[in-house]
């Protein structure tokens, strides 16, 4: 037990101390290769001028980097390399006890993790060098459903993933559509990807959710798995660090899509494959981002019904700063509200069935 607590532990200090230790470097290339949109703003669906959203955000978007992400996906490369090398030189010692890429547990998020991040740094690439359009919608859908359809094949076909635990009441049996049901899972969380729109809000809502899930694989003694998601939320704490008002950089697509689509596998991995309930439990510690995703859809629905806005801006957050509360307010609650629902559903995985 002592171990697979070092193990756990161990990658998530590492990744906090080498994003720290990058940052600087980072931020300097950003600002020295001025990575950020020429001109701001933002029309709507409809084609309109997003009022509220310029009002809120659009001089920001010329003058703070993009690409922030990348002292995540730096911090956690590096710390895998640190422990494969350690490892390597190291036979039979601490080292080869905590490295913790394996086939069964880890290969899978961390492809995501990196695909996703790459696509991600695509997208800002073209957003930042070619008037503020990174790649196309269609083209990014395309990959997602790509990706989460060959994942969701090898979680039916290799590891016989067939249904989802229901607690309290055994499972919900889906065949072959476990397939769909994870494509639909995928899209859903990366279009919660749009809670990165304050200062320090998507840092606090992704490291408290991976934190949680760090913790639900501890418990499922998916050891691997839980340093993989605490190597992640290290990551992103090192990023949060620099990224609290006011941001010396936005995360953007080359964090959230990376963070979003392998948090999708980190679900089902610590659902049926772990005897837990993560799928189940997403409602609760994702609470923040089903929020985010359901005020956009209820924004778009009742528009089309009634030609008015629900909310003054969507989603929810813009919406909180629209009336008036400041952003760093709105920050600071939803990392309360996150760590809530984060105690909350681990708690949950230590007494449910």
């Amino acid at each position: 037990m002592e171990t697979a607590l070092i193990k756990t532990l161990l990658p998530a200090l590492l990744a906090f101390a080498f994003g720290i230790a990058i940052t600087p470097l980072i931020t300097h290339h950003l600002y020295t290769c001025r990575v950020w949109k020429k001109q701001g703003g933002k029309t709507t669906l409809y084609g309109d001028t997003a009022e509220e959203f310029n009002r809120l955000k659009g001089e920001g978007e010329v003058k703070t980097p993009r690409m922030g992400g990348l002292v995540i996906v730096a911090s956690v490369v590096i710390t895998l390399g640190t422990l494969f090398v350690l490892s390597a030189l190291t036979t039979g010692g601490f080292f080869n006890d905590v490295y913790f890429l394996s086939r069964s547990q880890t290969w899978i998020p961390l492809s995501v993790f990196m695909l996703g991040a790459l696509v991600g740094f695509l997208n800002d690439f073209y957003d930042v060098t070619h008037g503020g359009k990174g790649l196309r919608l269609s083209i990014r859908l395309a990959f997602i459903a790509t990706l989460a359809s060959l994942i969701g094949w090898w979680f039916y076909a290799k590891l016989g993933v067939t249904s989802i635990q229901i607690p309290l009441d055994g499972t919900l049996e889906l065949g072959i559509f476990i397939i769909p049901f994870f494509v639909l899972l995928t899209f859903a969380l990366y279009a919660s990807g749009v809670i990165d729109g304050i200062d320090g809000l998507s840092g606090g809502v992704f490291s408290s959710i991976f934190t949680a899930y760090s913790a639900i694989a501890f418990i499922g003694e998916q050891y691997d798995l839980a340093a993989f998601c605490a190597m992640i939320a290290g990551g992103i704490i090192a990023f949060l660090w620099f990224n609290i008002p006011p941001a010396r950089f936005w995360m953007t697509e080359t964090g959230s899509m990376a963070l979003t689509l392998t948090l999708a596998v980190v679900v089902v991995m610590t659902d049926t494959l772990g005897e837990g309930n993560g799928i189940f439990l997403l409602g609760i510690i994702g609470l923040p981002l089903i929020a985010t995703v359901l005020s956009n859809i209820l924004q778009i629905g009742y528009r089309k019904m009634t030609g008015k806005k629900l909310f003054r801006i969507a989603p929810l957050h813009h919406h909180f700063e629209a009336i008036g509360w400041p952003s760093y307010k709105v920050t600071m609650r939803y990392w309360l509200i996150s760590m809530m629902c984060a105690l909350l559903g681990v708690a949950l995985a230590i007494v449910l069935p």
